[in-house]
This record gives C-alpha cells, sequence and structure tokens, in this order.
C-alpha cells in the first residue's frame, strides 16, 4: 500500500467505458491495497492533469467511484478526497448554470444546469460512511463526476449548444466578460 501513485491515462470521449454504467466496487475491496492504490493514483492523475474531479471510468476502470478537489476560491476548500459508491441527492430544488470543461473531453466547455446544493453519501476506501451537503462548486464537481459513473458526459446535460466554445475562445470572449476564476476541467 506505499507504493508511489502512479499517473493514469485519461481516457477520451469514444471509449465505451465512458458510455457505460459503472459497477459498485465490490464488498472485499474496501480497506484492500488494490482500492488505496486506484484512489491515490485517481487523485494523483486529477492534480496533475489540472482537474477539479476524475471518476474512475475516466481511466478506464469501470468502478462507481471517484475523486475531487475543491479549491476553496468561491468557498471553503476540499482537500483531494475520493469517494466510493456514491448516491446523490438534490437539496431543494434551485438550479443554476454554469461553465464546465472535462478531461474526457479535452479543449471544449460548455454551460450546464446543475443543482445548487446536493447531499452527498458514500464510503470511503475503508468502507466507513461519509454523508455530507455540498454547495454551489462543489455540488457541481460531486454532480459532474456521479454523470460518469452513469456513462453520462457534461455535454449531455447542456441545454443549449450554442455556449459550446473551445478553451481558446472561452477564454479570450467569453472568461474575461464574466467573473469566473481560473479554468478548471472536472
Amino acid at each position: 500500500m506505499d507504493a508511489q501513485p502512479q499517473l493514469l491515462r485519461v481516457i477520451r470521449l469514444g471509449h465505451p467505458v465512458l458510455r457505460s454504467v459503472a459497477e459498485p466496487v465490490p464488498e472485499a475491496w474496501f480497506g484492500s491495497g488494490r482500492l488505496h492504490n486506484l484512489a491515490e493514483d485517481l487523485k494523483h492523475t486529477m492534480i496533475k492533469e489540472d482537474g477539479v474531479g476524475l471518476a474512475a471510468p475516466q481511466v478506464a476502470e469501470p468502478l462507481r467511484l471517484f475523486a475531487y478537489w475543491v479549491p476553496g476560491e468561491d468557498g471553503p476548500e476540499v482537500t483531494p478526497s475520493v469517494i466510493v459508491n456514491p448516491e446523490i441527492k438534490p437539496v431543494g430544488d434551485g438550479i443554476e448554470e454554469g461553465w464546465e470543461g472535462c478531461l474526457s473531453i479535452p479543449g471544449l466547455r460548455g454551460v450546464v444546469p446543475r443543482y445548487r446544493r446536493v447531499k452527498i453519501k458514500g464510503r470511503d476506501i475503508e468502507g466507513r460512511p461519509i454523508s455530507l451537503t455540498a454547495d454551489g462548486f462543489h455540488a457541481r464537481v460531486v454532480q459532474h463526476e456521479l454523470d460518469h459513473l452513469d456513462g453520462i458526459v457534461f455535454l449531455d446535460r447542456m441545454t443549449s449548444m450554442t455556449s459550446l466554445a473551445f478553451e481558446p475562445e472561452w477564454e479570450e470572449y467569453i472568461l474575461h466578460e464574466t467573473d469566473e476564476d481560473e479554468p478548471h476541467d472536472l
């Protein structure tokens, strides 16, 4: 379990695992070196690829877990974490639109509606229960990652393709017109 984290290959749209529903992590994996190593590799790869989230299916592992972190620019920072077999439920019906990108769809950004506040339940890699409430960008990140576990990408959630932009054009023509911080891929 003390192995150095590995940089995993992030698969791109077109790979069949991205469009498949991931399987729950088996009970026997909790507390194992196998799950620990996968979790550390996900966090390491997410950070090295400048992402704020990375789901196991994005590295061709069809399992229900994801890594994420929240950089604390617009609220409290969330250190790199992993949630296994997550479930997410909206809290209230508030929805807001926001820009998203994705490590598996490099170079594109689009506006996606997401619930403003969600409740997340799951387990950590040891099998202990996790329960938390996420707001704003934190809520957006975990919803984006949960979608990957169900074979959904942010393009599927867009209500209009008119906002879809390549990153250089997004940065030049759109980012500077908004109060958005530095872009992060989910």
